[in-house]
């Protein structure tokens, strides 16, 4: 008797969900995040032309709106201070109701591998302490979200189905290692809830993620057509976009963080562009405004030695320092600069907590604005020639700089016949004082500009310097 009632109730329940009306992109669903203080989008699809009424229960306030011919309609919603649980009704005659919702800081984060590697690492491709991190894991005020991956020629209006999950051990070994070690951080500090959504597929240039639009100002980089039947990869301009980042774009988030760049590396003067140019789309696209967009530069690593990248026997250097210039060109930004956990023969760092803490440090001083406390690497600024002498200074490094006790030994100077030579260099209030007995007359200098090396220059806090150069050869 007990088997019937319960199919019965289950009956009953398909036919309830069959017959609803209202639809959601996935995203919007039970156990979510929206963004405190703000009016935070939500969108879906009802009957065409029928009133959509929103009733949220933290502040007992309904909202109404009309869906269009389509059955598309979109509204904002008043948000409070940060708590929970709370639930939300959307109705067009049918109601649904998300339950369990959480209002804190919502972050976005996106990229290739580094960003996708989960908690329980990649095979043979470990997460540093990640086992003891994911047992530890369990923390209700965390919720994650994974776009799937999906590779479409023409935009979509939602993305795969998904889920939002609390954190806890078989939720976290399967999310991004950056963004749960970021999301850990905050949430201790800032003691509200932290909702974080990856939307990351290892492999994949940055035009991947970006619409036709914005990459007509690249005609170098060829756009599949709508039409086309050739098979397509992540690698495609355009596809990652469609399927899995364009159709959240518009949900209220706090801010994005991003760790991508390898897949571009052999083309870094054109990253100093396109990369930018990403940003601004999705900013706009969010209708948010210059919201904070906080990035990992890539770590040094062997390239050559990885046959699924093809660079040409470049200098990833190069890539690297095409991060550390567009980072001029991005309001309200900052990298975390990784040099100093590098691999050289591993393209996945093992040590993500470091990275992750940078992010947040940079979040919690730039974006909320706690103080105190160092969060961001020293930048090369200038440099002053007396002599065969080179004087660099720094901005960001208002203790000064520290090898701690080791000698200098990546810096290079260089005269006008473009040779580099390895320079002596000296720490000296503040700044670097570099020399090489071959370079009578220097006229640049370039630090730790190679394809992997591990860094030797720090802030007194502990940051490390990105590598850099003075020339444009």
């Amino acid at each position: 008797m007990l088997r019937i009632i319960t199919l019965a109730i289950l009956f009953v329940f398909q036919q309830a969900i069959a017959h609803a009306t209202i639809k959601l992109p996935y995203f919007f669903s039970d156990n979510m995040v929206l963004q405190q203080q703000t009016e935070a989008a939500i969108w879906g699809w009802a009957k065409a032309g029928s009133t959509v009424k929103v009733s949220t229960s933290w502040n007992k306030v309904s909202y109404n709106t009309k869906a269009d011919a389509n059955g598309k309609w979109k509204l904002k919603v008043k948000t409070i201070q940060a708590g929970g649980p709370y639930t939300i009704t959307i109705s067009d005659g049918d109601a649904v109701t998300l339950k369990n919702v959480l209002l804190g800081e919502v972050w976005l984060c996106s990229g290739q591998s580094n960003m996708e590697m989960p908690m329980k690492g990649y095979r043979d491709q470990p997460i540093l302490a990640g086992n003891d991190a994911i047992f530890n894991s369990t923390n209700d005020q965390i919720r994650l979200y994974t776009v799937p991956r999906s590779v479409q020629r023409t935009a979509q209006d939602t993305t795969k189905a998904s889920t939002w999950k609390a954190a806890e051990p078989e939720a976290v070994s399967n999310f991004s290692a950056t963004a749960y070690y970021f999301a850990k951080i905050l949430q201790k500090r800032l003691n509200v809830p932290i909702g974080i959504v990856n939307i990351s597929y290892g492999g994949s240039p940055v035009e991947a993620f970006m619409d036709a639009e914005t990459l007509k100002a690249f005609p170098e980089i060829k756009v599949p057509s709508p039409t086309d039947t050739t098979k397509l990869s992540n690698k495609d301009a355009t596809v990652l976009y469609n399927g899995m980042l364009g159709a959240f774009l518009g949900y209220t988030i706090k801010g994005c963080l991003w760790y991508q760049g390898e897949s571009n590396n052999d083309r870094p003067k054109q990253y100093e562009t396109l990369f930018p140019a990403f940003v601004k789309q999705i900013r706009e696209q969010s209708g948010q405004g210059d919201f904070p967009f906080y990035f990992c530069q890539i770590a040094p690593y062997n390239y050559n030695n990885y046959a699924a990248v093809n660079i040409n026997n470049n200098n990833s250097a190069y890539l690297r320092d095409a991060q550390r210039k567009a980072l001029a060109k991005i309001p309200n930004s900052g990298m975390a600069v990784l040099m100093d956990i590098a691999e050289e023969f591993n393209i996945h760092p093992a040590d993500k907590a470091t990275g992750s803490k940078r992010l947040a440090y940079m979040a919690l001083a730039k974006t909320y604005g706690l103080k105190g406390f160092g969060y961001e690497s020293p930048a090369f600024e200038s440099m002053a020639v007396s002599g065969n002498t080179v004087t660099i200074k720094f901005s960001n490094a208002p203790m000064g700089l520290t090898a701690y006790g080791k000698t200098l030994q990546l810096f290079e100077v260089a005269g006008s016949n473009k040779i580099f030579r390895p320079a002596k260099a000296l720490i000296s209030g503040g700044t670097i004082v570099v020399s090489a007995p071959d370079v009578k007359e220097p006229v640049a200098v370039r630090y730790a500009f190679k394809d992997f090396v591990i860094g030797d220059l720090f802030s007194v806090e502990g940051f490390p310097v990105s590598s850099f150069r003075s020339d444009d050869w």
